[in-house]
């Protein structure tokens, strides 16, 4: 099975009610400018020659906004599973384990060649040893122009203060990247110092932090078109 990508609504549509009811899909939501969606397209595309059962699309979420709008897509990459008609399952953020997981459940099959250590670690440069943590931290501030390093994921937050970021950055129709910290604790760790910032949730802009939720709201204070007129690289 090959990852089909979709071209427009009316494909999506006309590709979607021609399948059986029961055929699972599994939907993957990227942005060319976000560096996890390439790595996560390398994870979904492996798995496609895994599953022989589950038809797997891949939508330009901002090319697309209409079919986005349908799943409620905020956050690239962001996955869903359909199984009989009915979403069985989202996932949003970069993780190869995880995703691989869900779709082995959805498909009700094992693969056929069972995923290796490899495969992930080609998929997430950043996680190799030989990367030095500081050069890997730099990379990953700077994996989208917005980036959000916070307590689970812009559909789960895991902490009130991650939540109430998620809210300011869809309100003010911000596009942004994140990162689980609870995923990776070398990151979570490391960024107190690499920031010099001792708490979580932390807002980057090209690269450079911004401040934590109290920050934000400090700057929003003083310049409600903050957002509005961020210059992004």
């Amino acid at each position: 099975m090959t990852v089909v990508e979709i071209t427009s609504e009316s494909h999506f549509n006309e590709l979607t009610t021609s399948l059986p009811s029961t055929t699972p899909i599994t939907l993957s939501f990227h942005t060319p400018w976000a560096a996890p969606c390439t790595q996560m397209n390398a994870v979904f595309s492996y798995l496609a020659t895994q599953y022989n059962n589950v038809t797997f699309l891949s939508v330009d979420a901002e090319a697309h906004p209409e079919i986005s709008e349908m799943f409620d897509v905020s956050a690239v990459p962001f996955f869903v599973l359909v199984k009989s008609g009915k979403v069985v399952r989202e996932l949003s953020g970069a993780d190869p384990k995880e995703l691989s997981a869900a779709i082995q459940e959805l498909s009700g099959q094992q693969p056929v060649v069972a995923p290796t250590a490899s495969v992930e670690n080609d998929a997430k440069e950043e996680t190799t040893a030989e990367e030095d943590l500081n050069a890997r931290l730099a990379k990953l501030v700077s994996a989208a122009p917005v980036m959000l390093f916070m307590k689970g994921s812009p559909a789960a937050p895991q902490c009130g203060f991650s939540r109430q970021l998620v809210g300011i950055l869809r309100e003010n129709q911000v596009r942004f990247g994140f990162f689980d910290i609870l995923k990776d604790d070398t990151v979570r760790q490391g960024l107190k110092q690499f920031s010099d910032w001792p708490t979580f949730p932390q807002l980057y802009v090209n690269g450079e932090l911004q401040g934590g939720l109290d920050i934000v709201k400090e700057i929003l204070a003083e310049d409600p078109n903050y957002f509005k007129n961020l210059q992004t690289v």
